[in-house]
Parts: structure tokens; sequence; C-alpha cells
């Protein structure tokens, strides 16, 4: 399903549309379909289209305050709440328990050793990372594999009545360093695309990895971005304005 959402900047329309779904900011797909630069007398204006095949209620626009506090409701009192605990990595519920026992059970059946911890918890989200002396292969290239784990373990949390939970995995601080590296790409490709005032497509990328290009080009004036392409993996294109 495509939602419409709009804000001052892209930060603000993305946290509406996270707000108003109620879903976390790496469920889902943005496109960016109209950017209006703020000037000395004039609000900047920034409208997305939000991409997703999960439920959610009715919406096209940004929501009232009443009604985005209403769809971001939290889970049901009997399940067990999610708080930051970065110095305790053992799981605390039977949730957690399960969660690392499937991951633990994936990548046995697939011929590897491997010990889940818990990484962080943090409201609606849990982080998990897997410890293993082949953590390069459980990575995969450009990442594919552990988000393929991922995929499934954020599948059987679902099945756990826990659909309300996003599952991150994380292996060698992997997420960290390949954001780190998106980020100087994005600025790299910014300054190629404004020498030549032309336009380069990057590789297929997840909706996270795209979503961090957009955002750190946003505010450079004279550079656009847009995605392309169908599927889950997309390319991002970098281009001059003026030049599209």
């Amino acid at each position: 399903m495509v939602y419409e959402f709009e804000g001052r900047t892209e930060k603000e329309a993305i946290d509406r549309a996270a707000e108003a779904l109620g879903l976390e900011k790496d469920a889902f797909d943005v496109e960016i379909f109209e950017t209006q630069r703020g000037g000395l007398f004039r609000k900047g204006h920034v409208k997305i289209k939000v991409h997703t095949d999960d439920p959610a209620p009715a919406a096209t626009s940004a929501p009232s305050p009443r009604t985005a506090g209403d769809v971001e409701a939290g889970p049901p009192p009997e399940r067990p709440a999610l708080k930051m605990a970065f110095d305790n990595p053992d799981a605390q519920h039977d949730f957690e328990r399960k969660m690392i026992e499937f991951v633990e059970g994936i990548i046995e059946r697939m011929g590897y050793g491997g010990t889940v911890v818990v990484l962080f918890r943090e409201g609606r989200k849990i982080g998990f990372k897997i410890d293993s002396e082949s953590s390069s292969i459980l990575i995969g290239k450009k990442g594919k594999n552990l988000d393929a784990l991922q995929l499934l373990a954020n599948i059987y949390a679902g099945r756990l009545g826990r659909e309300d939970i996003r599952i991150i995995l994380d292996s060698e601080n992997y997420r960290i360093r390949r954001e780190e590296s998106l980020v100087r790409l994005a600025y790299t490709v910014a300054d190629r695309v404004r020498e030549n005032r032309g336009s380069i497509l990057l590789e297929p990328m997840n909706p996270f990895d795209r979503r961090l290009i957009h955002t750190t080009l946003n505010d450079i004036a004279d550079v656009e971005t847009k995605s392309e392409g169908e599927g889950l993996y997309k390319q991002v294109r970098v281009y001059y304005r003026g030049s599209r």
C-alpha cells in the first residue's frame, strides 16, 4: 500500500509516517516526490510516499498529534515491556529466549557455529548480536545474508504474537560500519554529480540503506535523490538539481 505524508523536512515527514502507521522507520520504503527548500522568508516543505505491505490505518496526509498518539498505541499490558538494557545481554523473558534459540538454530542448520545475545532493547525494537567464527559468511556480500536472517527472525517474532516488535540482527558491528560507509559514499557521489552536473545510479540497496542515502544528502541544496526500480532492493539515483 502507498501513503503520502509531508513535513518541513524529510526527517519530519518520515517521523510522521512512522507515528501514523505504527511502524518502525526501517520497516517501510520511502520515495521523495516533492521538495521545496526553505529560505529566509519561506519554510521548507517535503512530500514523501510510503510503500509498505503491512496493514495500517487509512491516512494520506500527516495526522494530528491526537490521531498519531492513538495509532501509536503500545503493546497490550500483558506483554513484557522493552527497555534500554545494554548492560545485560542475557534473555530477560520467554520471548527473548525463543528468539535466541531460533536464530542459533538457523545458524546451526546452515552448518556454522555461533551464539546469540541481546544487543539492545529500545521501545518496539530488540537487537541481537551474533558471535561466530563464520561471521563474514553469515553477514554475506553487502549484508544480504544478515538481512535474510533478520527477515526470518521477524517472521518468527510475528508467529510468536509479537508482530509489534522489530528484530534487528548484527554481527561484528556490521550495521554501524555499513552506515558509516554509506554516509561516506553519499558525500563522495554528491561531489561527483556537482562537478559533472549529471547523475549517478547507485547499487541496489535495501530500504534502510536507501533512506540513509536520502537523508544524508537532503540538506545539500543543488543535489537531489530518488529511488528507482521495483521490489525490495531498489537503486538510488543521485543527480544535480536541474539536470533531470
